[in-house]
C-alpha cells in the first residue's frame, strides 16, 4: 500500500517542510531580519555615498557581513531584554522568546555573540573605525535606547535613532570616508525619521504601549501633540532627503523620485490632523518604511551609475 498521501507529499516529508518553515519564521522574528535588512540596506548606502559609488568588493563584503551579525544580534538582545513587557501587548505577545519557543539563555549567549563578533571580525580586518561604529550602534539601541530610555522616557526612540544614523556611519567607514557629507547628511536623515517612523505605529497602537507600560509619544501625550511632532520629524527627514542630492554622486535623477516620495510622506503624516484613525496611522508607519526604501534605492542605483 502507497505510503503517499493523496496530495503526493508523504507526512514525514511534509512535517519536515512544516519544521523547516518553522525555524525560518522563529528566525526571522528573533533576530528582526525585516529591520536588519533596512539597516543594512542604509549602511550600503552610507558606503556608496562615502566611495562614490565605487566601494570595493572586499569593502561591501565585510560591511554586509559584520553589519549583519551586528544588527541581527542587538535586535535579539533587544528582545531578550523586553521579553516580559512583549507578553504584555498584543502585537508582541507571539515572539519566541515571550511563547518560549526560544531558550532566553541561549538566545542571550547568540546575540552576544553576535554582536562581540562583528566588531572583532572588523578589528581583524583591519577597519578600527567600522568596528567602532558597529559596536556604538549596538551599544545605543541595546544600552541606551532599551534598557535606559525606552521604560523612562518620552525622548526614547528620539535618542534611540542614532542607532539607525550609526548603521550609516559604519557604511562609510567601511569604504574609509564616515565623515563624508552625504554619509553624515544620510546618518542625519536615519536620526530625524526613526521617532516619526515609530510614533506612527504607536500610534496605531497606543492601547498595547499603555498596557506595557512603555512612555511613548503617543501614549503619554495626545493624539494632536504626536502628531504635531510626527509632521516636524517628516518635514526634517524630507529635508535631508532632498539635501542629498548635492552629493557628488547623486544629482537630479536621484531628487526626481525622492521629491515624489517626499510629498507622499508629509501629505500622509498631515492627513492624520483630519482623520486620525488606527489604519491611517498605520498606514503613514508603512508609507515612512517606503520613503526610507525609495531613498536608499535611489542612493544606490544612482550611484553606481
Amino acid at each position: 500500500m502507497s505510503m503517499i498521501t493523496r496530495t503526493g507529499t508523504h507526512p514525514a516529508v511534509r512535517a519536515d517542510e512544516q519544521r523547516s518553515t518553522s525555524l525560518l519564521s522563529t528566525i526571522v522574528v528573533l533576530f528582526k531580519l525585516r529591520i536588519v535588512l533596512l539597516l543594512v540596506f542604509a549602511s550600503v548606502g552610507g558606503a556608496l555615498l562615502g566611495s562614490h559609488g565605487r566601494p570595493t568588493w572586499g569593502e561591501l563584503g565585510l560591511l554586509l557581513l559584520t553589519g549583519t551579525m551586528s544588527a541581527a544580534g542587538a535586535s535579539a538582545l533587544n528582545q531578550y531584554i523586553e521579553r516580559n513587557h512583549d507578553g504584555l501587548m498584543k502585537r508582541t505577545a507571539r515572539r519566541p522568546l515571550v511563547t518560549g519557543e526560544v531558550d532566553p539563555r541561549a538566545a542571550l549567549v547568540i546575540a552576544s555573540g553576535l554582536v562581540i563578533g562583528a566588531s572583532a571580525i572588523a578589528l581583524l580586518a583591519g577597519n578600527p573605525s567600522l568596528a567602532f561604529w558597529l559596536a556604538l550602534g549596538a551599544f545605543i539601541y541595546v544600552g541606551i535606547y532599551t534598557i535606559w530610555l525606552k521604560p523612562r522616557s518620552v525622548l526614547n526612540v528620539v535618542i534611540g535613532g542614532a542607532a539607525g544614523s550609526a548603521a550609516v556611519i559604519s557604511g562609510g567607514a567601511a569604504v574609509g570616508q564616515w565623515a563624508d557629507p552625504g554619509v553624515l547628511i544620510l546618518a542625519a536623515l536615519l536620526f530625524t525619521w526613526s521617532p516619526m517612523h515609530f510614533w506612527s505605529l504607536a500610534l496605531a497602537y497606543r492601547k498595547d504601549y499603555g498596557r506595557a507600560g512603555v512612555p511613548m509619544l503617543p501614549v503619554v501625550s495626545s493624539a494632536n501633540r504626536a502628531i504635531f511632532w510626527m509632521i516636524a520629524h517628516a518635514l526634517a527627514t524630507g529635508l535631508f532627503g532632498l539635501l542629498l542630492a548635492l552629493h557628488g554622486a547623486l544629482g537630479g535623477l536621484y531628487l526626481a523620485p525622492v521629491a515624489l516620495a517626499t510629498l507622499w510622506l508629509v501629505r500622509e503624516s498631515v492627513g492624520l490632523i483630519t482623520s486620525y484613525t488606527a489604519p491611517r496611522a498605520m498606514s503613514v508607519f508603512k508609507v515612512s518604511n517606503i520613503y526610507l526604501s525609495v531613498v536608499l534605492l535611489a542612493v544606490t542605483v544612482v550611484s553606481v551609475l
